[in-house]
């Protein structure tokens, strides 16, 4: 549909409230929109302009009106975007939340077409590319009262206090209008020092009836209507306060006598420029909203018309009407001249006017300021700026009610990151005499043309300001900005700001010394051997010394060739104390245009030079991967060693592989379990810490027993230690030989284990050692553990839980499997041993139905006359196996 814009039909839909109550709703507006559609009849853009009207209703909602506006207007599009109907242009909807919707390209439609409103006063509406408003946003009139508060005379003093008056039922206009300037974030109440909202009728008399109120000043937003209801009835004023009433879409106070409630009533209006009379009748045949669609139709028609005269070429490359031509335009309507600012928004001269005693108008105009606003936010001067070594200014964006400049990205960084970076950027190869030397010409050929251009003075200037983009090219950044920032005390900032805050051009010469100084070292900043700390280098500075030299960083240029020590020299005349000495941009940059030039004559041609850069640059960049990549598999490796350290060496490359570990049946292992004898007892003792110490000196010795064995340790939970045999890589028979040994290792090691915070107190153990079937694999995702499950590991836990101190429990089937390996160990028949926990094993023969009883054998010394003996012989003994005889089940 809108390839016929510029060819055929001209489609316009209108979309508003439909209510017969709001100033603005469809049946009102509709005869004048037709009307401006109709008049020049001979038009050729007239003939061919179709005007289509979508009414929305809210009747349904319990809150009706544009509070409950949100979706129907993006309803109404979406319908016409189905039926191919979108049109050229859109005119409406007034209501905040309705517009928001179909403008915010974040969470609305992008609908790439006007968007003309006589309304959408929210802040929420600001800078939106699509939106064009025919009647002062709120921003507006923030801005007007931010300038009218600041604004001081021989009259009129700096206002900083002000009570806003929040009624419940405002109306559209003035609802927003007044959060603007309620809102935190807005510049109006955040330039005051006291701003008190009342938001009840009740919280107002209080207010006026208070002698120590703290402020005369009383902001409200209505008609004078409201005026008499605050006063209750009365004429009589308080000559003491002062109300500023808001009432712009009202022409009363140009037809007809004020009252007597209206003294001490300041009256924010618009101007007496409208060619009709707003109706008061209740009809609304005519009001400051229906004049503003009729004349959103006429600007539109000016718009194609300016269109249709250009060169057919151009059309065709048009895919719709550009918002371009709706921004920084001006045309005249029926409520006047217009005049639309960068954003789409009217810009418009507000009248202030106020009653005497005789009840005479007076009227005082007063430009709406809002572009000094702006202004604080970026300068204009900036988009004008285009130069190799000045970073491109693109404009401002508005997110979570801030504003934010766009610059062009340097895509390596600030100098200061390249200068610190001795990696990427060598000394020896890459950042040479010669590329250093290149890289201040830069800065000072950026910093001449900033000096000539509007901008004057950059303010800010520093390493960290200066980026680099990917032709390591220096571009300057973070200019223009002195309306917004103020001037900072740094290293960089000269001598005389730091005594007296202030910019000038002197100043950046001394700044882009300290660059220099920082590129020719490639140090800290402002590096010099006789102070690093940072307060008492600015101290020194600021308040030189009157018995030596000003202070200064180090140069070091003491063995430097003639060019080298010729732009010393100038880096000391940059930062002479005396501004008046240091030379300016211009001087600095032809003098180091001379410096490159003669270096690039006797390192022969620029392209021999550059091929030899990226010849030494190369090389330096293949030992530096080299570099890079061992670094690389030395980190690789410690993590698949901390990985093997975590998990079986199967488990890990199978998780690394298929991302998942099958569980697996293994038909016979030996689990081992052991844990401290009286531990709860030693930890009422001991501290927390030395709980963990003692813990971590008998596990780190039992893991380095395990490293001599072919074992697998399971977990530590607390005081117990699991360690399993035959899994996860099987072994034949040798598991329970393989436990049995660590079992005596671990033994033989208590027997010399002293604890650190109670020298002398034995340390005990209990051991328990079964066999049998167990399955095995990786529970979870995060902390994967592999774990054991089976009643082969209930059963060995049993056997440590039944166990007797500084014995070796073993089960008869661990002896079973031990005796078929001819291992050459000795068991010593402790009996029958009740299991807790054990199911009755009725299916496996004549047992007793009442517990399942377990044969046990116990590992021991041969010699047991002290058992607690820590002596080497003992140690031996315990490694000579012991005599045996297997118990059988009951």
């Amino acid at each position: 549909m809108k390839e016929s814009c510029f060819n055929g039909t001209l489609l316009m839909n209108v979309v508003l409230l439909d209510d017969d109550v709001s100033p603005w709703s469809i049946n009102f507006v509709k005869p004048a929109v037709i009307r401006a559609a109709e008049s020049d009849s001979e038009d050729e853009v007239n003939r061919q302009l179709v005007v289509k009207f979508r009414g929305f209703k809210t009747a349904y909602y319990l809150k009706k009106g544009c509070s409950s506006s949100a979706c129907e207007g993006v309803g109404i599009l979406n319908d016409l975007s189905n039926a191919g109907e979108e049109g050229c242009a859109l005119l409406g909807p007034t209501c905040t939340y309705a517009t928001f919707q179909m403008v915010d390209l974040e969470i609305g439609l992008n609908l790439n077409m006007p968007i003309i409103s006589a309304g959408s006063f929210g802040l929420s509406c600001d800078f939106k590319r699509d939106l064009t408003r025919l009647l002062p946003p709120a921003r507006k009139i923030s801005s007007f009262f931010f300038n009218f508060w600041n604004h001081q005379d021989h009259i009129k003093p700096k206002w900083k206090t002000t009570y806003i008056y929040k009624k419940l039922n405002n109306t559209e206009d003035c609802f927003w209008y007044i959060n603007a300037l309620e809102v935190a974030s807005g510049n109006f109440s955040a330039s005051l020092e006291k701003n008190v909202i009342l938001r009840k009728e009740e919280e107002l008399s209080a207010a006026l009836a208070n002698r120590k109120r703290d402020s005369n000043l009383f902001i409200i937003c209505g008609t004078p209507d409201d005026i008499m209801d605050l006063k209750n009835g009365t004429m009589d004023s308080n000559s003491e306060v002062a109300f500023l009433l808001i009432d712009l879409y009202n022409d009363r106070y140009y037809n007809g006598p004020s009252n007597a409630a209206m003294k001490n009533v300041l009256v924010l209006t618009m101007p007496n420029t409208r060619q009709y009379t707003i109706d008061t009748s209740g009809n609304n045949t005519m009001n400051d909203y229906i004049a503003a669609y009729h004349d959103a139709v006429l600007m539109f028609k000016q718009v194609m018309r300016s269109i249709w005269n250009m060169p057919s070429s151009e059309i065709e490359d048009m895919e719709s009407v550009s918002m371009n031509y709706f921004r920084n335009v001006s045309f005249t309507g029926i409520a006047g001249d217009y005049q639309l600012d960068e954003y789409g928004d009217r810009d418009q001269t507000f009248s202030l006017i106020y009653t005497n005693n005789n009840n005479e108008i007076e009227e005082d105009s007063t430009e709406n300021s809002s572009y000094i606003l702006r202004r604080a936010r970026y300068d204009k001067k900036l988009l004008k700026i285009d130069y190799d070594n000045l970073t491109k200014f693109y404009g401002t964006i508005k997110f979570d009610n801030e504003y934010f400049g766009v610059f062009e990205y340097g895509e390596r960084g600030s100098l200061r990151h390249v200068l610190n970076d001795r990696i990427s950027y060598p000394e020896e190869t890459f950042m040479d005499w010669q590329f250093k030397t290149s890289v201040m010409y830069d800065i000072a050929k950026g910093m001449s043309y900033l000096h000539a251009s509007n901008i004057v003075v950059h303010g800010h200037l520093k390493s960290t300001n200066c980026v680099v983009d990917n032709r390591m090219v220096v571009k300057i950044a973070d200019f223009g900005l002195k309306t917004v920032f103020t001037p900072s005390k740094d290293l960089w900032t000269a001598p005389e700001h730091l005594r007296k805050q202030g910019i000038s051009q002197k100043g950046d010469v001394y700044s882009f010394a300290i660059i220099s100084q920082e590129i020719m070292m490639r140090k800290c900043t402002f590096y010099t051997s006789a102070c690093s700390d940072h307060t008492e280098k600015l101290a020194r500075v600021q308040f030189p010394s009157m018995t030596s030299s000003f202070f200064r960083p180090d140069l070091n240029c003491e063995n430097a060739s003639e060019r080298e020590q010729e732009v010393c020299m100038l880096i000391r005349n940059c930062w002479d104390e005396d501004p008046d000495k240091r030379p300016d941009f211009k001087k600095i940059e032809n003098t180091l245009w001379k410096i490159v030039s003669l270096d690039n004559q006797e390192n022969a041609s620029y392209m021999e030079n550059l091929i030899h850069r990226l010849q030494t640059y190369s090389r330096n960049l293949e030992r530096l991967v080299e570099e890079r990549t061992a670094l690389y598999k030395a980190e690789r490796d410690r993590a698949h060693c901390l990985n093997f350290m975590l998990l079986p060496g199967p488990v890990v490359r199978s998780l690394k592989e298929t991302g998942k570990v099958e569980p697996e049946l293994f038909d016979e292992v030996t689990i081992y379990f052991s844990d401290i004898v009286g531990f709860t007892a030693l930890c009422h003792f001991s501290t927390p810490m030395e709980v963990v110490d003692m813990l971590n000196d008998i596990y780190k010795n039992f893991d380095s027993i395990l490293d001599n064995h072919d074992v697998y340790k399971v977990e530590t939970i607390g005081d117990a230690y699991m360690v399993v045999s035959g899994l996860p890589r099987r072994n034949g028979n040798r598991h329970a030989k393989d436990i049995c040994c660590m079992a005596l290792d671990i033994l033989a090691f208590m027997g010399t284990f002293q604890l650190q915070h109670m020298p002398g107190i034995p340390v005990w153990i209990r051991i328990g050692v079964h066999s049998g079937p167990c399955a095995a694999g990786v529970v979870g995702i995060k902390m994967p553990r592999y774990c054991l499950f089976g009643d082969t590991v209930n059963t060995a836990s049993r056997m440590e839980s039944t166990g007797l101190p500084l014995r070796i429990h073993v089960s008869q089937p661990t002896i079973d499997i031990l005796q078929r390996t001819d291992c050459k160990f000795e068991y010593e028949k402790r009996g029958e041993t009740y299991l807790k926990g054990k199911l009755p094993e009725s299916a496996a023969g004549p047992v007793s139905k009442d517990k399942d009883v377990h044969g046990e054998a116990a590992l021991q010394l041969v010699e047991e006359k002290d058992p607690f003996n820590t002596s080497q012989e003992a140690h031996n003994g315990l490694r000579r196996a012991a005599r045996v005889s297997p118990s059988g089940h009951r």
